[in-house]
């Protein structure tokens, strides 16, 4: 990044309407990034704080140039609780799964860049990649809506007021339309007598997070470290995403080795201190396609409130009251826009509708799609000798790349 570019990028930081952004972004990606620890039993203020200085590292290794926000992954979930079980209850073993699991995100950057990115390019072209990001998109929609059935009237409301916003408003009201939409949803649950105020009561205003240090054994290793061959592709499709949105291929440049350098570094940090593993969040992806605004310092902004949300304790606290309902509205329009990324996608690089293209796209969405909408008809694919299945998007990148590999070796025509 030249000397100028990189002062016009930090120059954000002083705008204080990109604060205000950078609290949106943290809006939308706290409820995931907290949730996973919730789910394992690891400290959602370590979970935080692992994001927080996580994605500065990303950003740090990709030279500052991709607006991305490192959350905690779902994929290590069912790894953590099988670990944590095996050794009655001690999580430090699953974190050494999990730096690990980094340090081999580490080693596969250098292995994309011995091999090169044009030859990535040639592996996932635009009808391997947009069905991938329409995955993404239609896969985390279930979750959304599971999260709104707790109450589906205030999620509507919640939904109806970010989508009028979107829609009818202007300038940066426009840009404000999560935000906006979180605020009136968390307004018009306390009305309702939906929100517990009893954590922020109880919660002290300052607390150091509660570290802790991983504890290395083979078994652990073997459970946790192969599920880097399920996320890789997600990995990639989630960067591509990114791109997409922003209008740049962030495969290319900065290069996805270091966009895998970065999210491998930020795992072993996680790891390290007691947090989950780290991945690039498409909450905050769908965030950027709805304000229109790309700077990645505002991202860095988020990553410092993360930091900070994990030190005061109230903070904290009233971010987690915000009733369940509220988050899944936001969260349906997140989703769905990421989906619609993907069709704008193949839309927008002229993917011919040949017969090869159709049939690879509709594979990629059929195995992607199927655990979350067509679980009797779900595919897996077991590793041997882990514990660990393939199944959904990381499957079906993989099968996508493979048939998209073959067919063009025997068919010619595009």
């Amino acid at each position: 990044m030249s000397t100028n570019s990189y002062a016009a990028n930090i120059s954000t930081l002083k705008d204080a309407k990109s604060f205000v952004l950078g609290l949106q972004h943290l809006i939308a990606m706290f409820g995931a990034t907290v949730l996973v620890p919730i789910l394992t039993g690891l400290n959602p203020s370590v979970a935080l704080f692992s994001a927080g200085v996580g994605t500065l590292i990303f950003h740090f290794c990709t030279e500052f140039k991709v607006p991305v926000f490192l959350g905690s992954s779902f994929a290590f979930i069912p790894l953590i609780i099988q670990v944590r079980d095996m050794y009655s209850g001690d999580l430090a073993y699953a974190q050494g799964g999990i730096v690990v699991a980094g340090f081999i995100y580490v080693l596969l950057s250098f292995i994309v860049k011995f091999i090169g990115v044009g030859n990535i390019k040639k592996i996932l072209p635009s009808h391997v990649v947009g069905p991938m990001i329409i995955v993404i998109g239609l896969t985390l929609v279930p979750v959304a809506v599971n999260m709104a059935s707790s109450n589906y009237l205030l999620a509507a409301l919640t939904l109806g007021i970010a989508l009028s916003i979107n829609f009818l408003g202007k300038g940066f009201i426009k840009q404000l339309a999560i935000l906006i939409g979180v605020v009136s949803g968390y307004v018009i649950a306390s009305l309702m007598g939906l929100v517990d105020f009893t954590g922020i009561q109880s919660a002290s205003y300052i607390s150091i997070p509660a570290f802790t240090f991983p504890k290395f054994t083979a078994e652990a290793i073997l459970i946790i470290a192969p599920v880097v061959l399920a996320v890789f592709m997600e990995h990639v499709g989630d960067v591509t995403t990114n791109g997409a949105v922003v209008g740049k291929n962030f495969i290319e440049n900065p290069g996805l080795n270091r966009t895998l350098l970065g999210d491998g570094l930020a795992t072993m940090f996680a790891g390290f201190v007691g947090g989950p593993a780290n991945t690039t969040y498409g909450e905050n992806t769908g965030v950027l396609a709805i304000t229109k605004n790309y700077n990645p310092a505002i991202l860095r902004i988020t990553a410092v409130f993360a930091i900070i949300l994990a030190l005061v304790g109230k903070l904290g606290a009233t971010l987690q009251s915000i009733p369940t309902s509220v988050m899944g509205g936001i969260s349906i329009m997140l989703f769905s826009m990421i989906a619609f990324i993907g069709v704008k996608n193949i839309k927008d690089n002229n993917v011919k509708m040949n017969f090869k293209n159709i049939l690879i796209m509709v594979i990629i969405l059929f195995i992607g799609l199927a655990p979350s909408y067509l679980p009797s008809l779900a595919i897996s694919l077991p590793i041997p000798g882990t514990s660990i299945a393939l199944s959904g998007l990381s499957l079906a990148a993989l099968t996508g790349v493979i048939v998209n590999a073959i067919l063009t070796a025997f068919i010619k025509e595009a």
